[in-house]
């Protein structure tokens, strides 16, 4: 429905003005503040994506996938038995089986994501990225983050867009689909807005921000005008899309400040692995930090807390 994107306005200065608003949030402190942080880490898409990658890495980076945080520091909170894990583990397709054989032997069922379609660049022909997708959900991955090619954006290409991502949708199958907008090569924030509303009619269950290979990854006024988008898309057809920001995310206070925002534009219900991910590979590390400070009153030491 081309009609919802033809005359789009953002105000640019406003949106910025609002991000800096959110920039000095108070941040909560004390249970209120690990409380936050286990629901963070939740949401979080634990990811290695290198070029470095082999079976031994993955295979770590699982088992902390299902022991985010250190058994005693949940006793210590009184969690320990509510089966806390992270959102999902996401890798390259190559790695997806050894991904999922981990997984099935932790004995959890964490689901795998792979990124596809020419991840990160989108610069390869349509149907290396349907055949990419087809692959990695038949090695096991249950959800599959697509990126989009910027050009069709870029050049206002918006029916090519829609089609490209329809396609990618129907080669997921039954696995979610994550479009990543690549929000920091979009040009402008109205190119942001229409690309967010182009990929949710096309079908996609998130919308995401960025690969974190871009050089502007999420920030607070891309991530502002995504969930307006995401709203406004909620109030035409009464379907929820998730969000997902992605890239440079790697302290807990900045997690915490996501999970804010979302509460402030989406509501409470977005607060939930099905409709809000924060894909991060060194915010996990951080937010075990803070929950080990607030658990003992001292700041954890290199060999206090296992590797992610």
């Amino acid at each position: 429905e081309l009609g919802w994107i033809s005359k789009v306005h953002v105000n640019r200065p406003a949106v910025v003005r609002h991000a800096e608003q959110i920039k000095k949030w108070r941040t909560v402190k004390g249970n209120w503040q690990a409380a936050w942080l286990l629901k963070a880490v939740t949401c979080i898409d634990l990811t290695t994506l290198s070029g470095d990658d082999t079976p031994s890495n993955v295979h770590r980076l699982c088992f902390k996938a299902k022991h985010p945080i250190r058994e005693d520091l949940l006793k210590a909170l009184d969690m320990h038995d509510k089966g806390i894990t992270v959102g999902a583990v996401c890798v390259y397709p190559a790695r997806v089986t050894d991904a999922v054989n981990a997984l099935k032997a932790a004995g959890c069922n964490i689901p795998v994501a792979s990124v596809a379609a020419g991840f990160p660049s989108g610069q390869t022909p349509l149907e290396t990225k349907l055949a990419e997708i087809k692959l990695a959900v038949e090695y096991g991955a249950r959800e599959i983050d697509i990126v989009i090619s910027r050009s069709l954006v870029l050049t206002g290409q918006w029916e090519g867009l829609y089609e490209e991502i329809r396609q990618c949708r129907e080669a997921c199958g039954e696995a979610h689909m994550k479009t990543i907008l690549a929000t920091g090569e979009l040009g402008s924030l109205a190119n942001v807005y229409k690309a967010s509303m182009i990929a949710m009619m096309a079908g996609s269950d998130f919308i995401k921000t960025s690969t974190g290979k871009e050089v502007e990854n999420a920030t607070f006024p891309v991530g502002v005008v995504m969930m307006r988008a995401i709203r406004e898309f909620y109030w035409q057809t009464g379907n929820k899309v998730g969000f997902k920001p992605a890239g440079g995310i790697r302290t807990a206070k900045e997690a915490i400040t996501w999970l804010m925002l979302v509460k402030e534009e989406l509501g409470v219900e977005w607060l939930t692995p099905e409709l809000f991910r924060l894909g991060a590979s060194s915010l996990l590390e951080d937010i075990e930090k803070q929950i080990f400070y607030h658990v003992t009153g001292s700041y954890a030491l290199q060999h206090d807390l296992a590797m992610a």
